[in-house]
């Protein structure tokens, strides 16, 4: 396993580059995901557009002014927070180095470097703005189709999905939240997809009520996205070892053709340092399971980028508008739900029943699904 860039290039390539110890691997396949999501929203509603489902919404600019105070300030902060952090990184010290995380959180960095970069920043966006600064400012009708807010939502996404996923974490392991919830806030370990999945949903329904876009054919546009999203996602849960993975597995009932890391798998040098100390180890990250467990994360992976591959073959076949979402409701259940069976997972107390939470969540989702696509076709059908 590899917690972070570090670990994967040194064994990979044979590179001791200690910066590499601040790109966590979960992170960097989170961001890939995000980037591909971006990618493939884009392309699904350029095509909707084409068909004449979305329309443009109308704005007025102000081009040919000179930056503002607002630009300017705005600019240097980015680029001093840049620079005090980041560019700190190539001259800290090798204890330092050991536990990124605690100095991510720290008031450590370097004041000249972050000085630096909020003069280049701002130098930037000054000259920029003069480089288009006409004699007499004006105003400009510019027209904004849907494909060119895919960088706001995005952003929405990535913020709500990130925030709910951490919040509904934090529901489910209320007892070990409360025990250190400083600690626990700031971990990069403990995310519930379904979490993020719901809050960043809301976010991105009010901005789309807010610009006028249609909430079901942005559905149906995104649905794709969000499913190989999760896949991508998931291979960074595997690559980090984070926690996702399964039950004990015993090798004895394996299937011959599988080998055995598909099928039990011990997680060695694991993110969350569980389990037992590997020999001859030293330093961070020197624990694997004490015994083998189903890598679930692996599985999830494979199994939502195949179910992306479903959804995007019949995307141009399905017609009528909130039936891909509704599709992917009822992927996304029924992989979640069937994958809960062999992972570990705390159980809830409902009505004499012990559901895990996002087992409870995945029977909601595939409800909702059925029913949004019964509903869309019975409203297609009475035309």
């Amino acid at each position: 396993m590899y917690p972070n860039l570090y670990y994967a290039f040194k064994d990979l390539f044979g590179l001791e580059w200690p910066v590499l110890r601040f790109v966590n691997s979960f992170g960097f396949f989170v961001a890939i995901a995000f980037l591909t999501a971006a990618y493939v929203l884009t392309r699904e509603l350029k095509r909707k557009s084409g068909q004449g489902l979305f329309t443009p919404t109308e704005t007025t600019i102000l081009v040919g002014d000179s930056a503002s105070w607002t630009d300017l300030a705005a600019n240097f902060g980015l680029g001093y927070l840049l620079g005090f952090k980041v560019l700190a990184l190539f001259f800290l010290d090798e204890a330092t180095m050991q536990d990124p995380q605690a100095y991510i959180f720290s008031s450590q960095g370097s004041p000249a470097a972050g000085l630096l970069f909020g003069l280049f920043f701002a130098g930037v966006k000054w000259w920029e703005k003069n480089r288009e600064k006409l004699d007499k400012p004006e105003k400009r009708l510019i027209r904004i189709w849907p494909q060119d807010r895919v960088g706001d939502i995005t952003m929405l996404a990535l913020v709500f999905g990130l925030a709910g996923a951490k919040l509904f974490d934090i529901f489910e392991n209320w007892s070990s939240f409360l025990q250190e919830p400083a600690a626990y806030i700031f971990s990069p370990a403990g995310l519930t997809m379904y979490g993020g999945l719901i809050c960043a949903t809301i976010a991105i329904g009010i901005y789309a009520r807010k610009h006028r876009i249609g909430f079901l054919h942005l559905a149906d546009a995104v649905a794709p996205a969000l499913m190989l999203a999760y896949g991508i996602g998931r291979i960074g849960c595997h690559v980090a070892g984070d926690g996702d993975w399964g039950v004990v597995s015993a090798l004895s009932a394996k299937p011959s053709f599988l080998p055995d890391w598909l099928w039990s798998y011990t997680y060695p040098h694991n993110v969350l340092e569980e389990g037992v100390p590997i020999a001859g180890c030293t330093g961070p990250f020197c624990n694997q399971l004490a015994m083998g467990a189903y890598p679930t994360p692996l599985y999830e992976a494979l199994a939502c980028i195949a179910l992306f591959g479903v959804l995007w073959m019949v995307r141009k076949r399905l017609k009528i508008t909130g039936q891909m979402f509704a599709l992917y409701l009822i992927f996304n259940g029924l992989e979640r739900f069937t994958i809960e069976k062999i992972r570990v997972n705390v159980k809830m107390d409902l009505w004499g029943l012990h559901p895990t939470q996002a087992e409870l969540i995945a029977s909601l989702l595939m409800l909702a699904g059925f029913l949004l696509f019964i509903r869309q076709s019975r409203r297609s059908a009475k035309g």
